[in-house]
């Protein structure tokens, strides 16, 4: 087997697994965070957003200087730093007294780890261009494919075992990826023969298309905003509209489940579609999906009809950041693939970061249902925007991979 694909599948392997470790945290952080003496709801909402999304602060801060590092030592000193960092800081979350110790924890999360952006740049680099559509798409759908399993995983052992015994298990799935990665994941890294360290500005002026890029930047910040404004406080949201109070974790796990059951589904498709008919048209379809199913989540009466939007929603997920990586991977010379992805991956973390932030307080200030409109909005504007400043480019620019 070749060694893009062998490494393709490892690292498949370890992000699955260290996403079903790492999602059992969504819809048990709310509670964790009850369980850690705060009980307003409004002050839960509000803390579960700071908490869900600071991490992504230092990420976004990190990112470029890891992928630096990444394109001067290699990839796969990266991966195993993040993935080995990621276990400890989950092991002591699990340990965490109050809601500062989590902030601490998970801030310290984004400086030592970026796992899933680590690996990132390790398949694009190697994959073959015309591959590139696809194995992105693969290494995404075994993502969510944990994502999907994670969250069932969580809700069932937070009333097992308890909040702190789940985050030794997130801890330990951790582990395993590492594991996994340390013994099987192969690079065959050379060093640039330049000596010289080039600055942000001078290879931005060896791009071949910098103000594309710039546009792809914007709209990763634009669509992780408005995709993770609801995250953390959707297990409040399910609580209010069942017609119990019981079993609500499991009930958001498997809401939180649907959407990513719809993306491991699709992924592959929409990848082969994306190498097909080129990744642009993929991405703009996605953006506009997802913004006209966020609608309707503002007027469900059950969570059963909350989880068939977000199905419908994991299948607009599935086209949207594979296809982002895609046109970055066609854009880039490889030789800055690891600083481009990290300057990606920064916008990513920061969206995620003003998503969950802003996304806690509209709801202590607003109430819930006001953030699926105003998310739709950001969506549909950025398709708009994303029509207008890249497709019609990249309609000129790409011809379908299939079309020589």
């Amino acid at each position: 087997m070749e060694i893009w694909k062998k490494n393709l599948w490892v690292c498949c392997f370890a992000i699955f697994i260290v996403s079903v470790g790492m999602s059992q945290m969504a819809p048990i952080l709310p509670l964790y965070v009850e369980h850690l003496g705060i009980h307003n709801v409004d002050d839960i909402a509000r803390w579960s957003g700071i908490i869900f999304g600071c991490n992504f602060i230092s990420l976004a801060v990190f990112s470029p200087i890891w992928g630096r590092l990444a394109d001067k030592y290699g990839r796969r000193p990266m991966i195993l730093r993040a993935c080995l960092c990621l276990s400890l800081i989950m092991f002591g979350m699990g340990l965490a007294q109050n809601v500062y110790h989590l902030v601490g924890l998970r801030l310290l999360q984004g400086m030592l780890s970026g796992f899933q952006a680590a690996i990132t740049p390790l398949i694009a680099i190697q994959t073959p261009q015309k591959k590139s559509g696809w194995a992105l798409s693969i290494l995404f759908a075994a993502q969510v494919t944990g994502g999907l399993l994670g969250p069932l995983i969580g809700g069932i052992l937070s009333e097992m075992i308890g909040y702190r015994m789940t985050f030794f298990v997130i801890a330990a799935f951790c582990f395993c990826g590492f594991l996994a990665l340390f013994f099987l994941l192969k690079e065959d890294f050379v060093p640039s023969a330049s000596k010289e360290v080039l600055s942000t500005q001078k290879i931005w002026h060896l791009l071949p298309q910098p103000h594309l890029l710039l546009c792809l930047f914007v709209t990763t910040l634009v669509l992780q905003l408005a995709l993770m404004s609801i995250q953390p406080i959707i297990t409040i949201y399910i609580a209010q509209i069942s017609t119990s109070t019981e079993h609500i974790a499991f009930i958001a796990g498997l809401v939180f489940s649907c959407s990513g059951l719809a993306s491991a589904l699709t992924a592959s498709r929409l990848g082969h579609l994306s190498d097909h008919i080129g990744p642009h048209k993929v991405l703009l379809g996605a953006l506009l999906l997802a913004g006209l199913t966020f609608i309707p989540q503002a007027f469900v009466q059950a969570p059963w009809q909350l989880g068939l939007l977000r199905f419908l929603l994991g299948i607009a997920t599935a086209g949207l950041l594979p296809s982002i990586n895609s046109l970055i991977r066609q854009n880039t010379p490889t030789a800055f693939l690891g600083r481009i992805y990290g300057f990606n991956q920064s916008a990513q973390f920061l969206g995620m970061f003003l998503g969950s932030f802003i996304g806690g307080h509209i709801a202590a200030q607003l109430g819930i249902k006001n953030i699926f409109f105003i998310t739709a909005a950001l969506l549909m504007i950025n398709a708009l925007w994303f029509y207008l400043m890249v497709y019609r480019k990249q309609q000129n620019m790409i011809k379908p991979l299939s079309n020589p």
